[in-house]
């Protein structure tokens, strides 16, 4: 097909634009051929006519379509120019966040300016072993190939890193050296990958500065060559440099800083080492203030000093030699404040002790005359003579500053030396990694002499680039065996001859260098004699005649001649060096220069080829005058076309891999592309000439499945062969009828540029007119159901209406008749109520008549009746009244009293009260005011009753006065006659009369003002009463308050304690997982390094026996695992002393070093720390006990407490013992390298001593940390035995008892509950705190014992050290042989009364077999005669003897090897586990084990169980990749440790015995700490099984979960670049679901034949689904072709099935689901809608289980298949980005696919008799027998 018919309507192209640089425009019309316009519409909207260029009628160039872009290889893209490499460029970077992206075999590299979470190891994991297509384009998949190339093709490999100055050159070559670290390791223990790594602190603290366009800029070019051996695994480095910028260390733009160093330097100049360097602030001194920008945002530079020095150190630098480099770098400092001050226009002199120069000779250890005359004069030679001659002002700066300048470039080069002589390796170099980082292409508005040599390098890289591009190309059409056309590209030779061919430019510049009176004028107008309009690429500018224009592969630069002469040069005066060099106070100053008498050409060699240490940076030679070494006068142009030469010989001798670095803006903007600056560094990259090689042949190639998978829609079911590759021909030849469009390959079609977009424009219009049949056929369906459902609706409403209209006319006849009804009923009753109202009318007013007659009559009646009654009642309310005041006076008498006995016991229970609550103190000040005004009212109240008493009185004394008067007057009045008679009587009467009534006048009103005192008083005494009942009443409420907050807190902190309850609870068990996950990793590397030790000590062996062949060490049985694993034998090993010092006559003895006993107490002081710690948390928790005062309830004990006691015991103290085990192998490990052969060997004396004494205090740190974890576990089954009820104390209860009372009787009640409750508490306490302190006091004492002996222990261990090895050796043996005795004489008494019980328990079992016996005869007795006729027939099954055996098996001592070779070594698991019952091996070996503890054998159990783990431990290295062999061995191990644990006697083990099982309970020996070994190795078998499952697992998951297609047809191939990448397409040799799927169940039933105990079996599955969850996320979020939402479909189908795997296994509640929740969650993201705030809304709730960067990521990645899918907006991941923002969780992007779940192996008691076992003659057992 042609290109111009391409350009039909709606086709979108690139147009130019001054600002974007290409802009995309949508054609409106087809163009024709002649049309000279094209009518365009840009994106905003915008109509345009574009007019074509009338010479070439050049069409722009098209876009592709939307489904190419953002595609991970440039060479994918149909249409490759330009605007399609910088969109897809853009796309990438802008929207999807992807720095990193291929163009062919170049990895392009964008600066972010920011730092991404995608350099971390769990990077490094997922890329090692990777094929480079397979993942998305990253930095280490560069690496990756290259490491792979050279381990495959056996030839060395370089990296190539370039670009311009900020584009992350220095970062992407760290990145390549620290995968390359991290991937292969190093080959000895030296740590080669990190002095590799150290040498970059270095080298960018002296070369790297801050310039206007990057922070850290390498101010310098280094190739770093990686060396690895024959393992391919890194044994050094070697570092060449290039052009170090010079200049920088004098002169500094603005905004731009010196090197890294000076700074540094200054920031520490506090530190006390640097105080003799007399250093101050950057902005002192004039080399280090030019820039005025001192300081760079977030870098500290005192850290980074830090860091330098610790680099210096990690690379042998002495501390020494460090200072010696920080005062070179002092004095140059200080060298550049020295001034110059005028003398006259020729000469200038330096003022007298001039500060700046005293201090730079004082740190250089010159003379201050001697420097000061040389930086103020020159010596000029002739052939005759010799001048001294002074220079000008000007002169001497200039000369300053290039003896600083010297004197820094000869540090560098001796640092570069020392770097690569401690990276140097020893070991013969097998291959070796380069890694280039060189500047790239520069142009500035001013080019000088370092920009020419960089972009004549850049020259010669691109030549090589070109060329290698070329070489590719080629081979890739003649292995595929199609046409071969010569392909033009870009040489760029003539430019390359234009600089370094003779009379080039270098060669015009060393001629003009030699000339005596040369500038750089006359070098000027040279080169424009020679090269101008001679050269095509050589021009000279308009306005200047000191530049040239070179035209350059990548641009045109105009460079200034002014100073190349001098740069090229590099003048300094020998007078000032040979002052420097003869310093004598300062020895590294002389070393900076004695090697420039020695300098050879950069271009010589070794013989080896390889360039030598003190070669390996190219020293600028200095041209002196009176020097007539030719090696003197090498130029700096001269020199660095050499080095570039030897460069570019490596460079071609090894495979180059090429990443291009582009800096996207000039301001260091995270995330911002300029396309302007892009462009510009694309093409001076060669990253667009690589594009433009690639289109001129065939850029797009498809394998022929593929082309079949992507383009089946084409086709017709007849085109469609069995031959794939005859088909997609036949299809072609259809679709493409120009055949010189594509060719066809061995396994490829090739396409031209755009014939892929071309025929993805054909698909998708097939695919468009399908969808719109698909879309015509369901819309007339879909009108024609709604027709049907309309009619359908008509006919029904029809039928609905009508019957509502005759229901209507029937309603109004029925409504008709009714009306009628209606009113007949309702005249009737208007006439009917109308006679009911006049007859109610008449009868109520007879009925009112009659009563009101009724009424008077009963109202007179009633009225007499109640008189009598008032009479009556008046009577005896009179009567009444008299005797109510009679006995209202006596209760008051009776209440008063009682009141007084009531206030005395209340004074008493107050007292008493005072002590029974802490909360009653709270109120004692209320009931004490609350008593006062009792006893105030009181004391008024008996005042009150004196004066009614006294008033009483004064009423009866004058009613007896009046009484008697009136009989008086009486009497008078009677004798009134009497008294007439008598006058003078009379009148004196008279006045005794009016005296009297004056008394009575006296009397009353003193009466009366009684009353008055009394009513007030009354008055008083009720407001007072009142006033302390509403007191009374408030203290009641402020009392019902206090109690109501009592209550709420105690409720409060009872819910505040359940609560922590559980927080605690849930975080002891977060803690254990995470102890025993720490455990079980620290156990897995103990077996890694138990396993490297045995392959080093077999080396060893093997190396011991090459010059001694007579001499053979045989191990003896005390082997290193048994002390390893600390079997506390204190026999063997004392017996074993002396044989192995049998074994080993002839090695010499050495004192012991004492590091190992000061790092030993050391770490026995930490242990009793911790103790200590534990001990206080121990006591806090029992103070918490005390102060709650809670009722703890008496339980049995339960089998909880104890299984928590045996998981602390364990996990506490084998983490501990496994810490001391790391140290000691550390520690022997450390005495092996430090000390000879002879003298450190295990079987030396100082190393036996050493042990010796190391388990002696081991033991007494187990028996401490046994004692610590007791204490622990009781403080644990207290808080079980607490409930949560019984935190609430009695006083609660009481408080709400309090609360409900009203009356001062129940508080007095009250007061004597808490009284005696108070009682019960305090005796209850009294007794537990005893019990507690009982219980403390032992356990200290026990504490103190074991502090004592420890540290007699020590002094023992100290004095010993301090004996020769004699007195030692004796002193150790004396030692042990006492604590020996003492121990015997312990287990002698112990088996004496062992043995008293043993003989009981015989006579018993005499007894009870006896009756066994007598029985047996009686069912003999009782049996019928047919069965004695039947007996015979089946005799075999009813052994008779079988009843007489315990299940016991009896070997030999000499048989146990034999044994163990054919139960173990030799033991085929296949075999055993089809035929024989599961765990047969472990049932034998226990029986055995059985039999050794009958015969009370310490020796032969010690020694079988030994051999038993040494076995299982030979046999898993021999076959450790075997997965049948590692499950059945993990199997028995189980079963055998269940056995121990079963027949172990303890009560815990027994509970699901048989009473047959309990009698065969081991009886002499405790077993526990083997249990533990052999949990531990459980431990170590579980976590290769793991590894097993893992290697058989991970090339199947990515291919049968990701890649191949389970629902076919579902997802399409994309076109793919030039990057192989895996085929989804099913081919023979790849993996499926089905193979993951056969490959589980594979794993399932060997499980289930071995035996394998269900719970294991389930934490087995857990972790293999884990681990194909956790690959198969970490790889989809590492590959955009992946992510799309077909296959995310694809995911969710395979998950299924592997769920529904797990319900045929009856697996669901294994926990294994749960692991695949990321991956679920991952595929539902992929296919959920993802345009609107409410998706993101549903998205953040459904992935709960994706952390935020995984979400994102994810979202980023998200790449349509088809272009009727749509991308997910750049609006929408920073939604998603907005609400998870206060999510906590891992920012770490992937899942660590290494990680093992904690394991454990729950008790699983066996049902099998041991007595009923029987042993099968395959096993080769014949020499054990039955017991």
């Amino acid at each position: 097909m042609a290109a111009s018919e391409l350009y039909t309507k709606y086709a979108r192209v690139w147009i130019p634009d001054p600002e974007e640089v290409w802009k995309s425009a949508e054609l409106l019309k087809d163009y024709k051929p002649g049309d000279k316009v094209l009518q365009l519409r840009l994106e905003e909207g915008k109509d345009l006519e574009y007019c074509l260029d009338p010479k070439t009628k050049e069409l722009p160039p098209l876009r592709n379509p939307d489904i190419l872009v953002g595609e991970n290889d440039l060479t994918a893209l149909s249409y490759l120019h330009e605007p399609a490499v910088l969109h897809n460029l853009k796309v990438r970077f802008i929207d999807s966040k992807l720095i990193y992206t291929y163009c062919g075999i170049v990895l392009v590299a964008i600066n972010p300016y920011e730092q991404l979470p995608i350099y971390g190891e769990d990077i490094i994991n997922a890329y090692s072993g990777q094929n480079m297509g397979d993942m998305d384009p990253h930095i280490f998949a560069v690496a990756e190939e290259a490491y792979k190339q050279m381990a495959r093709d056996e030839r060395n490999q370089s990296i190539i890193v370039s670009g311009e100055s900020g584009a992350g050159k220095t970062v992407s070559a760290k990145y390549a050296m620290r995968y390359f670290a991290t991937v292969s390791g190093s080959a000895s223990e030296a740590n080669v990958e990190e002095k590799v790594l150290a040498s970059n602190p270095i080298m960018e603290s002296i070369g790297n500065a801050k310039t206007t366009r990057n922070d850290n800029s390498s101010r310098f070019g280094k190739y770093i060559e990686i060396g690895f051996d024959k393992r391919y695994r890194i044994i050094g480095a070697n570092m060449r440099t290039y052009l170090l910028e010079k200049s920088r260390v004098v002169f500094q733009a603005e905004e731009e800083r010196n090197y890294h160093i000076f700074y540094q330097l200054c920031a520490s100049a506090a530190l006390p080492e640097f105080k003799t360097l007399r250093l101050g602030n950057a902005d002192y001194f004039h080399y280090t203030k030019q820039g005025g920008s001192p300081v760079i945002d977030g870098v500290d530079d005192a850290k980074e000093m830090v860091n330098t020095r610790q680099a210096c150190t990690l690379l042998g630098i002495s501390d020494s030699y460090q200072m010696g480099i920080f005062r070179i770098l002092a004095g140059i400092l200080h060298l550049g404040n020295v001034e110059f001050a005028y003398r006259d226009s020729d000469s200038c002199t330096i003022p007298p002790k001039h500060d700046p120069l005293t201090i730079f000779c004082d740190l250089m250890g010159v003379e201050y005359e001697e420097m000061a005359h040389w930086l103020c004069h020159r010596k000029l030679a002739t052939a005759t003579e010799t001048y001294i001659k002074p220079i000008s002002k000007l002169h001497a700066i200039n000369a300053r500053d290039a003896l600083a300048k010297h004197i820094y470039a000869n540090l560098f080069n001796w640092i570069v030396d020392h770097v690569n002589k401690a990276l140097h390796s020893t070991v013969k170099q097998h291959s070796f990694i380069g890694v280039l980082d060189i500047y790239g292409f520069e142009t500035f508005e001013i080019n000088s002499f370092e920009q020419f040599c960089i972009n004549y390098a850049n020259e010669k890289l691109q030549q090589q680039f070109n060329m290698h591009v070329f070489k590719l190309e080629q081979e890739e059409y003649m292995k595929e065996q199609i046409p071969w056309t010569l392909i033009d590209f870009y040489d760029n030779q003539p430019c390359i001859n234009l600089i370094e061919a003779k009379m080039g430019i270098l060669d015009l510049l060393d001629e003009e260098c030699k000339m005596p009176k040369g500038s750089d004028d006359t070098w000027a107008q040279k080169l424009y004699n020679t090269h101008l309009n001679k050269c095509a690429l050589f021009e000279k500018p308009r306005l200047s005649n000191k530049a040239f224009i070179i035209k350059h592969f990548a641009d045109k630069v105009e460079y200034q001649c002014e100073g190349f002469l001098e740069k090229n040069k590099d003048t300094v005066y020998e007078e000032q060096i040979k002052v420097l060099k003869s310093s004598k106070k300062f020895k590294l100053l002389p070393e900076l220069f004695q090697d420039e008498e020695k300098v050879l050409s950069p271009t010589s060699a070794t013989p080896s080829g390889r360039v030598p240490l003190s070669r390996t940076t190219v020293k600028p030679a200095k041209a002196r005058p009176g020097q007539t070494s030719k090696e003197h006068k090498k130029t700096v142009g001269h020199q660095f076309r050499n080095s570039l030469h030897l460069l570019m010989e490596t460079l071609n001798a090894t495979t180059p891999h090429y990443v291009r670095c582009i800096k996207p803006n000039d301001f260091k903007f995270p995330f911002t592309f300029d396309e302007k600056r892009a462009v510009q560094q694309l093409r001076a990259c060669g990253v667009l000439e690589t594009i433009r090689i690639s289109a001129a042949g065939f850029p797009s190639r498809w394998t022929y499945q593929e082309f079949f998978s992507r383009y089946r829609v084409l086709m017709k079911q007849r085109d469609v062969l069995g031959d794939r590759k005859q088909t997609c021909k036949n299809v072609l030849e259809k679709l493409i009828l120009d055949k010189d469009k594509y060719q066809f390959g061995k396994t490829k079609i090739f396409f031209r540029a755009g014939q892929v977009a071309y025929l993805e424009k054909i698909r998708a219009d097939k695919l468009r007119a399908a969808c719109i049949r698909i879309q015509k056929t369901i819309r007339g369906w879909l009108m024609r159901r709604k027709y049907v459902r309309m009619r359908k609706a008509a006919i029904t409403i029809q039928r609905y209406v009508r019957g509502y209209q005759a229901r209507c006319y029937a309603k109004f006849l029925r409504r008709t008749r009714a009306a009628i009804t209606i009113q007949k009923f309702h005249r009737m009753y208007v006439v009917r109520k109308r006679y009911q109202c006049m007859r109610d009318a008449t009868i109520a007013l007879q009925a009112l008549l009659r009563g009101y007659m009724a009424r008077n009559k009963y109202q007179m009646m009633l009225r007499e009746h109640k008189s009598i009654i008032i009479q009556k009642h008046v009577r005896g309310w009179l009567a009444r009244v008299h005797y109510h005041r009679t006995l209202k006076a006596i209760v008051y008498l009776q209440c008063c009293y009682r009141r007084m006995m009531a206030k005395r016991e209340l004074k008493k229970l107050k007292i008493e009260a005072r002590s029974v609550e802490r909360y009653k103190k709270l109120h004692i000040g209320l009931e004490n005011k609350i008593m006062q005004l009792q006893r105030k009212i009181d004391e008024q109240n008996k005042e009150y009753k004196s004066l009614l008493e006294k008033l009483n009185s004064l009423e009866i004394t004058y009613s007896t006065e009046t009484e008697r008067l009136r009989s008086d007057v009486e009497r008078l009045r009677m004798s009134e006659e009497e008294a007439k008679n008598a006058t003078n009587r009379v009148l004196s009467l008279q006045e005794e009369i009016a005296k009297l009534r004056k008394e009575l006048h006296q009397t009353q009103s003193e009466k009366k003002t009684i009353e008055e005192w009394a009513d007030k008083y009354k008055h008083e005494t009720e407001q007072l009463v009142s006033e302390l009942k509403d007191q009374n009443t408030l203290l009641k409420t402020e009392k019902e308050e206090l109690n109501r907050r009592i209550h709420d807190q105690a409720k409060e902190i009872t819910e505040a304690m359940e609560k922590k309850l559980v927080e605690e609870t849930k975080q002891l068990e977060l803690d254990l997982n995470d102890e025993r996950l720490r455990y079980q990793n620290l156990l897995n590397e103990f077996s890694r390094l138990e396993e490297r030790y045995d392959d080093l000590k077999d080396e060893m062996n093997l190396m011991a026996s090459i010059p001694k062949p007579g001499h053979k060490r045989t191990d003896s049985t005390h082997s290193s695992n048994e002390s390893e694993y600390t079997f506390s034998s204190e026999i063997t090993e004392a017996e074993d002393l002396p044989l192995r010092m049998e074994q080993e006559p002839s090695e010499k003895k050495a004192p012991l070093d004492m590091s190992l006993f000061l790092k030993l107490q050391k770490r026995v002081t930490e242990l009793e720390q911790e103790k200590q710690s534990l001990q206080d948390e121990l006591d806090r928790k029992e103070e918490q006990a005390l102060r709650a005062k809670a009722k703890e309830e008496e339980r049995p004990p339960i089998r909880g407490a104890e299984l928590e006691y045996e998981s602390l015991k364990r996990q506490e103290l084998e983490s501990e013992n496994k810490k001391l085990k790391n140290e000691l192998n550390e520690l022997q490990k450390a005495l092996t390298e430090t000390r000879s052969p002879e003298v450190t060997a295990p079987g030396a004396p100082a190393y036996r001593v050493l042990l010796d004494q190391l388990t002696s205090v081991s033991e007494e740190l187990e028996v401490r940390k046994e004692e610590v974890l007791i204490l622990r576990s009781q403080l644990v089954s207290q808080k079980e035995a607490i409930q949560p009820k019984d935190t609430m104390t009695d006083s609660t209860i009481l408080l709400e008892d309090v609360q409900k009372m009203k009356d001062k009787g129940e508080i007095a009640q009250a007061y004597i509950g808490l009284k005696e409750t108070n009682r019960l508490l305090e005796s209850q306490l009294q007794s537990q705190k005893k019990s507690h302190e009982n219980e403390l006091e032992s356990l200290r004492g026990e504490i103190q014992s074991l502090k004592e002996e420890n540290n007699r222990q020590q002094q023992l261990l100290a004095q010993n050290l301090q004996l020769p090895p004699e007195a030692r050796i004796e002193a150790s043996l004396q030692h042990e042989i006492t604590r020996l005795t003492n121990e015997n004489l312990d287990l002698m008494e112990q088996l004496e009364k062992q043995d008293k019980t043993v003989r009981k328990l015989k006579k018993q079992l005499k007894v009870f077999a006896k009756k066994i016996g007598e029985l047996e005869v009686g069912q003999m007795e009782n049996i019928s005669p047919g069965q004695i006729i039947d007996e015979p027939i089946r005799p075999v099954n009813i052994p008779r003897k079988e009843k007489d055996f315990q299940g016991m098996l009896e070997y030999k001592k000499e048989d146990e090897q034999k044994l163990v070779k054919n139960l173990i070594l030799e033991l085929k698991p296949r075999g055993v586990a089809v035929n024989l019952i599961p765990g047969l091996p472990a049932y034998i070996l226990f029986m055995c084990v059985r039999h050794a503890d009958y015969l009370n054998d310490d020796q032969k159990v010690r020694s079988l169980l030994t051999s038993t783990i040494n076995g299982i431990k030979k046999v898993l290295k021999k076959r450790g990749d075997d997965f049948e062999t590692v499950s059945f061995w993990l199997s028995n191990t189980c079963r055998f440790l269940h056995c121990l644990k079963q027949y172990s006697g303890e009560e815990g083990f027994m509970k699901h015995n048989t009473p047959r099982q309990n009698e065969h309970c081991l009886t002499n020996f405790d077993l526990a700490e083997y249990r533990q070994v052999l949990s531990d190795l459980a431990i170590q078998i579980y976590q290769q099984l793991v590894r097993v499952l893992e290697n058989i697992l991970q090339p199947m998951i990515v291919s049968g979960m990701l890649e191949h297609e389970t629902i076919q047809g579902v997802s399409g191939v994309k076109p793919t670049g030039l990057r192989k990448r895996t085929s989804s397409i099913a081919d023979e040799g790849t993996y499926t679901l089905d193979s993951i799927i056969r490959q589980l169940n594979s794993f399932h039933s060997v499980m289930c034949q071995h035996g394998m105990d269900p719970e294991l079996i389930k934490q087995v599955v857990k972790q293999m689904f884990y681990i194909i969850g956790a690959v198969t996320l970490n790889n989809l979020l590492l590959r955009k072709d992946m992510c799309s939402w077909s296959k995310g479909m694809q995911i969710r189908y395979n998950v299924s099935q592997l769920e529904e795997w797990l319900r045929d296994k009856n697996l669901m509640n294994s926990g294994a689901k749960e692991t695949l929740e990321p991956l679920i969650q991952a595929a539902q993201l992929l296919q959920v809608k993802k345009k609107t705030d409410e998706d993101a809304e549903a998205i953040c709730s459904m992935c709960n289980a994706l952390t935020t960067a995984q979400i994102v990521k994810v979202l980023n990645l998200y790449t349509p298949v088809n272009e009727f899918e749509e991308r997910v907006l750049v609006s929408f991941i920073r939604t998603i980005q907005l609400r998870l923002r206060d999510r906590k969780d891992s920012p770490q992007l992937l899942m660590d696919a290494k990680h093992i779940f904690p394991v454990t192996f729950p008790f699983n008691p066996s049902s099998l008799a041991l007595e009923t076992i029987q042993i099968p003659a395959s096993l080769g057992l014949g020499f054990i027998s039955r017991v």
